[in-house]
C-alpha cells in the first residue's frame, strides 16, 4: 500500500510498466496508525478478521448492538512496534481468540461475499491473523477508530477488494449505532453520534466506462470515474484497481480502450493499466488538497488459482489452510 501526501503522483510513474503495485492485507487497521501518527508512513498495523456475513439491504437500515463478539480488544503485553518495522513480512498463525465477531452475524455484507451463507462452513479459517516476524501489532480497536474518525469522511474507490474492506469495517463497528444506504453502486454508512461517514465508491477500473445503448462499451482511459469528484475533499481516500484489468474484463483489449475520441483497435491491458493508472494520478495531483485529504493506494494479492485461471478450469477446491512451507512462496515483488 502507498500513502500519497504533499508529492506529485503522476511524475513518479514509470513510463511503460507500473511498480505501483504493493502487497496490501493490512489496510483498515492502517488508518489506525497513520490517523494517531501522521509523520509516519511507512507503518501499518494488524489485518481486520475475515468477511462470512448476511446480505447488504438495498433500502436505508440501522445498525446498533448487533455484535457478538466477547473479543478483548486490548494489545498483548509484547512490545508493539509503530516504527522501522516492515509488516508484510510475516505469517499467518492460528489464533483461537478469532474470529472478532461471529459468521453471518453482520448483515452489512453482499451476499455474494459471504463465504458461510453460500455454503462454507467449516469455520478453521477465520482463527488466522497476520503476525509480521519483526514485531507484533495490537488488535483492532472500534472505540478508538469511532474516536479518530469522529467529524470525518472516510471513502473507499475500487473494486471487490475495496468492498470487502469497506464492508469488513462496518461489522467491526456494529456496535454503534448509524445508518446504511445503498444506491446503486455507491454505499454509506452514517454514524450520526460521531458525526463521521464511511463510502465506498464501486469503480473496479478507477477511469470511466462509457457504455452506450445497444452498442459495445468503452473504457475511457484519459477520464476519472464521474462520481469520484463528488468526494475529493473527503479526510480519507483509499484507491485500489488491479483484478479487472485481464483479457477477460476488456474485451482481449480490442476497440474497447479509448482516449479522446479514438477507440484503440488493440492495446494490451499492461499499456492501458498505465495510462489509467496515470489518468488517476494527475487526478490526485490537480484535484486533492493532500494537506487535508490522505490518499492511500493498496495493491492487490496474486490470484490463487491452480491449473488454470477463473474461468479455465482453474481451482482452489479443498485449500482451507495457509501455505506453512514457506519455501514454496517467492519474495513479492514491489
Amino acid at each position: 500500500m502507498l500513502r500519497l501526501q504533499n508529492i506529485s503522483i503522476s511524475k513518479h510513474l514509470p513510463s511503460k510498466t507500473t511498480t505501483l503495485i504493493s502487497t496490501c492485507f493490512l489496510l483498515i487497521s492502517s488508518l489506525l496508525i497513520l490517523i494517531n501518527y501522521p509523520s509516519t508512513t511507512n507503518t501499518l498495523l494488524s489485518t481486520l478478521s475475515f468477511q462470512f456475513f448476511s446480505p447488504f439491504s438495498n433500502t436505508t437500515n440501522s445498525f446498533a448492538n448487533n455484535s457478538s463478539s466477547n473479543v478483548d480488544y486490548t494489545p498483548s503485553n509484547k512490545k508493539i512496534h509503530t516504527t522501522n518495522c516492515d509488516i508484510f513480512d510475516g505469517r499467518w498463525v492460528y489464533d483461537e481468540s478469532y474470529p472478532v465477531y461471529g459468521p453471518s452475524s453482520c448483515p452489512y455484507v453482499d451476499h455474494q461475499f459471504s463465504c458461510f451463507n453460500n455454503g462454507r462452513h467449516d469455520l478453521g479459517y477465520l482463527k488466522y491473523r497476520w503476525q509480521p516476524y519483526g514485531c507484533d501489532i495490537p488488535r483492532f480497536d472500534a472505540k478508538k477508530m469511532m474516536e479518530m474518525l469522529r467529524g470525518k469522511r472516510l471513502v473507499f474507490v475500487g473494486d471487490s477488494l475495496s468492498r470487502n474492506m469497506c464492508q469488513s469495517l462496518i461489522c467491526h463497528l456494529m456496535e454503534f449505532e448509524g445508518q446504511s444506504y445503498r444506491d446503486g453502486s455507491f454505499y454509506n454508512y452514517y454514524f450520526k453520534d460521531y458525526n463521521c461517514s464511511i463510502s465506498l465508491i464501486i469503480a473496479p477500473f478507477l477511469v470511466q466506462e462509457h457504455r452506450l445503448p445497444n452498442k459495445k462499451g468503452t473504457l475511457r482511459l484519459d477520464t476519472m470515474e464521474a462520481t469520484i469528484s463528488k468526494y475529493r475533499d473527503a479526510d480519507f481516500l483509499i484507491f485500489n484497481t488491479g483484478h479487472w484489468w485481464n483479457p477477460n474484463k476488456s474485451e482481449n483489449g480490442k476497440n474497447f480502450y479509448q482516449e479522446g475520441d479514438v477507440v484503440h483497435s488493440n492495446m494490451t491491458v499492461g499499456v492501458a493499466y498505465t495510462k489509467a493508472l496515470k489518468t488517476w494520478a494527475k487526478w490526485v495531483d490537480t484535484n486533492v488538497n493532500t494537506t487535508k485529504t490522505q490518499v492511500f493506494y493498496r495493491g492487490y494479492a496474486n490470484t490463487h488459482f491452480r491449473g488454470g485461471d477463473w474461468d479455465t478450469k482453474g481451482t482452489c477446491h479443498n485449500e482451507i489452510e495457509p501455505i506453512t512451507y514457506e519455501k514454496l512462496l517467492n519474495p513479492y515483488s514491489w
